[in-house]
């Protein structure tokens, strides 16, 4: 009899979370980040992001605080003077710039999820996945994909690994699912591939 295989999970004490600071127009996505933010403090993780109170961002934080979780936010010095900060966080971390704060923010966390964004959003995502493609960590990186908003972004994906241009090995990088608890599942469970480490982190 064939003996079981073990399955090594990933202790996800903080994950970081990328989306848009503003609302959009679909509420099942404010919903969805809210439900992100309460489900991460019922599993007592802690939720990292960039520290705004409005948008998408808000949604996420007050669903964790809403529900006892610790919510550490990361934002560089100019935005503060915006008035967008969160003054109500677990945690408040300032940067002097948006390097720095994505550098922190990775730091921090053991994990990251995406949800529905804009530039920036789309930056943070492609920035740590590049990371991890170069090797630079192991962290699993979901894309929590609400009312199929990244369908288009997923089918341009494929389209680059069927030209050449991305290895299918690095597509698989990202961990897609549209439920929250079926997404934290597979990054619990997320084995990274092993890739050759040959670019430091102060050559980002």
């Amino acid at each position: 009899m064939p003996l079981p295989i073990l399955v090594r999970m990933n202790q996800l004490q903080r994950i970081c979370v990328f989306c848009g600071s503003s609302p959009g127009n679909n509420p099942q996505i404010n919903q969805q980040a809210q439900h992100l933010g309460k489900v991460l403090a019922q599993q007592d993780i802690a939720l990292v992001y960039g520290a705004a109170k409005i948008g998408v961002m808000g949604d996420v934080a007050k669903g964790s605080l809403n529900h006892g979780g610790n919510v550490i936010g990361v934002i560089p010095d100019f935005l503060k003077l915006k008035e967008v900060v969160h003054l109500g966080l677990t945690q408040l971390i300032t940067t002097e710039n948006m390097h720095q704060r994505k550098l922190k923010m990775h730091e921090l966390s053991d994990g990251f999820i995406t949800l529905p964004g804009g530039f920036g959003t789309f930056e943070e995502l492609f920035e740590i996945i590049t990371w991890a493609q170069l090797g630079l960590h192991q962290k699993p990186i979901g894309l929590l994909n609400v009312d199929g908003f990244y369908d288009d972004l997923l089918e341009m994906l494929q389209v680059m690994v069927d030209k050449g241009f991305l290895k299918q090995e690095n597509f698989d990088l990202l961990l897609v699912n549209d439920e929250v608890e079926a997404l934290l599942e597979q990054m619990k469970t997320y084995q990274a591939p092993v890739i050759e480490k040959w670019l430091k982190a102060n050559r980002t």
